[in-house]
């Protein structure tokens, strides 16, 4: 299998024909066809169907076109990386972090990070925790931050914020006047929870593991949509409290949680990455960000 008959199959699923494939190549219909059939050789798979001089791609035709375009978004990245280095030089930056992290702490490290280093390009990727260790991992991101560790981490996990759940409830809630609040508590009270297969979901269910008369109406990955839906008055729920503190202009009430439930930030980095100043120096912004925030929590 090779490159250009790869080339030139996408070229002919993307433009219906042999003729106008050769026309955007730049080549012969003849050799288009050539290609074609040697794909399907090297395959062993019948990528098109050809009847009264029309051609239709059948099923193994639509199933590896999708795996090849797959490959052409991995080229696509390659080409933004090669532009962005000629634009910006080594001067780059490329972080993957969860929603929850990307809200809270990550803008206060890079305000201080871009003070010291104005002419250096930061990109950021937002995604599920998976997706930011596959991201450090294969390298496309130079580093990651993440609200619990992933099931097979193939990188270096680093603790940087450890903090203590807290209970946000709506506004003017029977609970609002306690100065702690437990799972007896929430007895009968609508539950928003963390979705099934979080990390932090496993926490926050150990915790009720006593006593757990909690009405489960609804579940989200993320600790902002839960603040969002308790200031509407649809239930109650455990968050970071960083997120919490975020999301006040709500007017939800926030209140200690007993027993604690763990929340603990962690940075991803590739195993046996290269010695990179930028980095080392982004990551001693960020510890300075989440301990002036932590400070500011505990006051």
């Amino acid at each position: 299998m090779k490159f250009k008959e790869i080339y030139a199959f996408r070229a002919v699923m993307r433009t219906g024909s042999m003729t106008a494939a050769a026309n955007e190549l730049y080549t012969s219909q003849p050799n288009v066809s050539r290609l074609i059939a040697q794909l399907e050789a090297s395959t062993g798979l019948t990528l098109f169907t050809r009847s009264a001089g029309r051609l239709a791609p059948t099923e193994e035709g639509l199933a590896f076109l999708r795996e090849v375009d797959r490959t052409f978004v991995g080229l696509e990245a390659l080409k933004d990386a090669a532009r962005n280095i000629r634009q910006f030089g080594a001067g780059r930056l490329r972080i993957a972090t969860v929603p929850s992290l990307a809200m809270t702490v990550l803008p206060l490290a890079l305000q201080r990070f871009h003070a010291d280093h104005p002419d250096v390009y930061v990109a950021m990727e937002t995604g599920s925790t998976q997706l930011v260790a596959d991201r450090v991992g294969s390298r496309y991101c130079d580093l990651g931050l993440v609200s619990y560790l992933p099931p097979a981490a193939v990188t270096e996990a680093h603790p940087v914020a450890e903090l203590e759940g807290c209970c946000v409830l709506p506004p003017g809630h029977r609970l609002a006047e306690r100065d702690f609040i437990t799972p007896a508590d929430l007895a009968g009270e609508s539950f928003i929870s963390m979705a099934h297969g979080d990390g932090l979901r496993a926490a926050v269910d150990a915790a009720f593991a006593a006593d757990d008369r909690r009405v489960m109406h609804f579940e989200t990955p993320y600790g902002a949509t839960i603040c969002n839906m308790v200031g509407l008055g649809l239930g109650v729920g455990i968050v970071n409290p960083l997120v919490a503190r975020m999301y006040r202009h709500t007017n939800i009430v926030v209140r200690r949680f007993e027993p604690s439930v763990p929340f603990v930030s962690y940075l991803l980095l590739a195993r046996n990455r290269p010695a990179n100043l930028l980095v080392d120096r982004f990551i001693a912004r960020l510890r300075e960000a989440i301990a002036a925030e932590t400070e500011s929590l505990s006051a």
